[in-house]
Order: structure tokens, then C-alpha cells, then sequence
């Protein structure tokens, strides 16, 4: 297979010079690559050099095909035509049929451009939709999905997609899924969507220790991520029993040999042996014990250094573990009640909506961006009120953690975050609160404004959960944008474990299935 682009030894840093990844090696021909890592470990860096944003530490880029980017952020003053990048060759085709066009026109004229206009439109769901329009008319979704279809004209040769799900609808991933499945170039896509690199031919993972490619898709990288994490585990416990065993032999011989030197004192002391006999004898067990002290030293130090690599290792891969609060709701217990209300958004009237939650419900609300789904979050919250229809809510327990963790105060640390929103706590109290959500003794005093996407939202959980009297009722607005798949991981595990309700947006399914949602409301 020939490459669209190859990589060699590439190496990237942090503009403050913190090492992203090193000795990177990789080609990419007709294939489909996932491309996975932490947050913080360089996806967006690399996709920025392959694009020619972003220089590289080290090592070189060969490009031998045509490069396409997903663009999302499209210019809200554009038109579609012109987000399409065809606004100037439609103006040639124009210019001809109007019977005024110079003989560069007739000679630049794509007669067929109007028909792939045509058909890439429809391929993403759009195909009635007019070429003048703004940009800034269009929902998020459907500015992905016009960005898509320019990739579909432009028929690049490799294509690099950045976290290309994000905040999109079941329309928009669907156009994602399409594009994937369709293309037959290349294809390097940094996603957290489990669903889409499901469908990858390869997955390649940025790690502290290095680059490792995995055949085949989420599934086969799962598995073989596991395995490494296992054979991590073992290794770090069989160094923990090397040190051990090091330990006890040194032990051993301080023993043996204080046992020879009592006995050699009580043959001094006897005078049965001439002293120049016992002064040689002396000398040799001095030169040996220092021999063996020496031995036993390094044997030490060289098995302390193997556990620490080990444990270093080991505290890398393993996933951090949230402790969700117990709700201590009642199994039958009524926690929100929404009969036909309504709310009004400017010129905008939404509704009527009805909702009941129940007991530890998991209810997912599900509809296309821009239906109102966030609004109807903030009504079961109380932060918005209907202009119609009634609203119970089970007075203080209900939390809501939006997308952007708005209750976050960037500027101060995740303690002081906490103690702000609950004063009731002492320091100690706040400190075993910040704990339970894997932020222990200084990384409590962690500022806000410097996490990763998965720090944010655990800090955003623990400020929701840690007050005296847990919610019964845990509302989440797309909480799984811009967090890597291991604190998605981190984030399931923890809500499966939770035994309050919850009432959950996302376009995730992956995490609707894992923490067990029960029904969808249309919204």
C-alpha cells in the first residue's frame, strides 16, 4: 500500500517545552487510523503539523497526496457556496451561461460542479438547502455537515478530523459515519467517540512512554490495552518481590554474619588460638562483610529502581476511580414532575414538554440540536422558569453540571471551589470530598483554569455532590464533550455506581448504553 504521508521520528513539545511525544514513526496510505491519547498528549498537535499549523520538535513530514481538514468553526459572514470553496468557480459557470464569459472562463468552466454540489449536499442531509445562505443561520451540526461536504467535493487524497463528533445531533454523526464508511483514501481521525473508531483499520495511541500502533478497531485496541495494563500490573508485582527479596537476603546476611562475629569474639575471648591466627581471621570475615554489604547495596538499589520504573508505569495506565456519594433516595420517591410546560426564547415558543422521574430512573433526552433540549435541562433544575404548565421538583435535590461546568470559578482552585459553594465544610471535610473525586493533598489545590477537560468535570462533580445532602437527581448536559476516552471511562464507571436518578443529554450512545439509561425522551 503506498502513502499518502509519512512520518519519521517525529517529536513534539508544549510551547513551554513540556514533551508531548517523541519518535514518532508512521505512514498512512488507503486506510482509516483512530487516533487516541489522553488529553494533553499531543492529537491536536500532530493533526496541526500534518496540516502545516504547527512545526514539529523534531523529525520530518512527507506528504505525496492531497491533504483535506474537517473545518467546524466556518465564518458566521460566509455564504455556503463559499464554505464549500466553490463560490468563485460557480461564478465562472454563471458568467459563461450568461453568454459573458472570456475565453478563460470557457477554458475553467466545470461543467459538472453543479451535479457534485448536488450529490454532496445530499450525502450529508442538506440537499435542498441554498448556496446563498450564511453561515450564521445554520445550527452546529449543520456547519459540521457543510464542512463535510466540502470534503466530499474536494476528494483529498488523506483527510485529518479532530475530535469530529463533537456537539453533533444523530443527523451530523450519521454524515460523520457516512464519510468514514465511504471514503477509500486515508483517513486520520482524533476522536473519543468509541462508536466512530469502531470503524477504524487502525488505532495508534500517544503515550507518556511512547507511540504504539494497534490493528483493527476500538474493540481490538480495548483488548489489547488491557492486556498491556495487565502485563504492567504483573510486572510492577514481580518487582515489588524482587525489592522484597533483595531486602530479606540483606537481612540474612546482617544475621549470618553478626552470628559469626559473636562466635568469633567467644574464641577471642576463650584465648585457644594464637592472636595473629585470630587478627587474620578478623581481616578476612572485615574484607568479606564488606564485600557482601556492597553486594547487597546495589542488589538494593537496582531493584528499588526497577519498582519505582514499575510503579511509575503502572500510575500512568491505570484509570483514576471516582467515589460517587449514595443518594440515600427513596426507591419510590417522586423527584421531578413537568406536565406540559412551555418556555419562551425570544420569538421562540418550545413545548409543550411533560417529564416524571421516579425513583432511581436514568432517563436519557434525546432531539435534534437546537430542539431545546438544554432548555428543558435548566426548567428540571430550576434555573429557567416555564411560561406554562406545572413543574414539581423535589426541593434541594436536584444538581445539574452543564457542558461548560459554568459553576466552576476558573481563577480559584477546586478547594476553594468547593468550600465556596459549601461553607459547612472545614478544610478537612473539603479535602476528603476533593479526595473522593481522585484530587488528593496538593492536587486539591489544583487552579481550574489549568485542567484537562476530564479534571474539569470531576471537579465539577465533586463541587455538585460533596454538600451534606447528596441530590437524588443528577442532571447532565453533554458531559462527555472534549474529554479523552480515558476519563469517559472514568466518568461511566462512576455513574453506573451512582443510586440516584439521572437525566442525561448526549449524543454519546456509547455512554447511554454503559450507564444503564432505562428510557429516551424526545424532546
Amino acid at each position: 500500500m503506498s502513502s499518502f504521508i509519512t512520518l519519521d521520528s517525529l517529536s513534539a513539545r508544549t510551547p513551554d517545552g513540556r514533551p508531548l511525544f517523541h519518535d514518532l514513526t508512521l505512514s498512512i496510505g488507503a486506510e482509516r487510523v483512530g487516533l487516541v491519547g489522553r488529553n494533553g498528549s499531543g492529537k491536536s498537535t500532530l493533526l496541526a503539523m500534518i496540516a502545516g499549523a504547527a512545526t514539529p520538535a523534531a523529525g520530518t513530514i512527507t506528504m505525496s497526496g492531497t491533504l483535506g481538514v474537517l473545518h467546524q468553526d466556518l465564518p458566521p459572514g460566509d455564504t455556503i457556496a463559499r464554505a464549500l470553496g466553490v463560490d468563485n468557480r460557480l461564478v465562472t459557470v454563471t458568467r459563461v451561461l450568461a453568454g459573458e464569459g472570456t475565453e478563460d472562463d470557457f477554458a475553467q468552466a466545470d461543467w459538472s460542479l453543479e451535479e457534485r454540489i448536488a450529490a454532496a449536499l445530499s450525502a450529508v442531509g442538506l440537499p435542498e438547502i441554498p448556496l446563498d445562505r450564511k453561515i450564521a443561520t445554520l445550527s452546529g451540526g449543520e456547519r459540521t455537515r457543510i464542512g463535510i461536504a466540502r470534503l466530499r467535493l474536494e476528494a483529498s487524497d488523506l483527510l485529518l478530523l479532530d475530535e469530529p463528533t463533537n456537539n453533533l445531533d444523530a443527523a451530523g454523526r450519521a454524515a460523520i459515519a457516512a464519510l468514514v464508511e465511504d471514503w477509500r483514501g486515508g483517513m486520520l481521525v482524533a476522536s473519543h467517540d468509541r462508536q466512530l473508531l469502531e470503524h477504524m483499520d487502525r488505532m495508534v495511541e500517544l503515550t507518556p512512554f511512547g507511540v504504539t500502533s494497534f490493528g483493527g478497531g476500538w474493540s481490538a485496541f480495548v483488548a489489547a490495552r488491557d492486556a498491556e495494563r495487565e502485563r504492567i500490573a504483573q510486572e510492577s508485582a514481580r518487582a515489588e518481590a524482587a525489592l522484597r527479596s533483595a531486602r530479606r537476603s540483606a537481612q540474612e546476611r546482617r544475621e549470618a554474619k553478626a552470628r559469626r562475629d559473636k562466635a568469633g569474639r567467644a574464641v577471642a575471648a576463650s584465648g585457644s588460638q594464637p592472636k595473629i591466627l585470630l587478627g587474620a581471621r578478623a581481616e578476612r570475615a572485615e574484607n568479606t562483610g564488606g564485600r557482601e554489604q556492597s553486594t547487597s547495596d546495589r542488589l538494593i538499589a537496582d531493584a528499588a529502581k526497577r519498582t519505582e520504573e514499575a510503579r511509575a508505569r503502572v500510575e500512568v495506565v491505570t484509570p483514576l476511580r471516582i467515589e460517587m456519594p449514595e443518594s440515600g433516595m427513596p426507591s419510590g420517591a417522586s423527584v421531578l414532575a413537568l406536565d406540559r410546560v412551555e418556555v419562551a426564547l425570544g420569538n421562540r415558543r418550545l413545548g409543550p414538554w411533560s417529564l416524571r422521574i421516579d425513583g432511581p430512573e436514568r432517563v436519557a433526552l434525546s432531539g435534534a440540536n437546537g430542539a431545546g433540549k438544554t432548555t428543558l435541562l435548566r426548567i428540571a433544575a430550576g434555573q429557567l422558569d416555564p411560561v406554562a404548565g406545572d413543574v414539581y421538583r423535589a426541593h434541594g435535590r436536584i444538581a445539574m453540571l452543564d457542558q461548560h461546568i459554568a459553576l466552576l470559578d476558573p481563577r480559584a482552585s477546586i478547594l476553594e471551589n468547593l468550600r465556596a459553594r459549601h461553607p459547612e465544610l472545614d478544610v478537612e471535610s473539603a479535602h476528603a470530598q476533593c479526595a473522593r473525586f481522585a484530587f488528593r493533598n496538593r492536587d486539591a489545590h489544583r487552579i481550574v483554569r489549568t485542567l484537562s477537560g476530564g479534571e474539569r468535570l470531576r471537579a465539577g462533580l465533586a463541587v455538585t455532590l460533596a454538600g451534606e445532602t447528596p441530590p437524588w437527581l443528577l442532571i447532565l448536559d453533554e458531559p462527555t464533550n472534549h474529554l479523552d476516552i480515558e476519563s469517559l471511562e472514568v466518568l461511566e464507571d462512576a455513574l453506573r455506581h451512582f443510586d440516584g436518578a439521572l437525566l442525561v443529554v448526549s449524543h454519546d450512545p456509547s455512554l447511554l448504553e454503559r450507564i444503564g439509561i432505562e428510557r429516551s425522551v424526545a424532546v
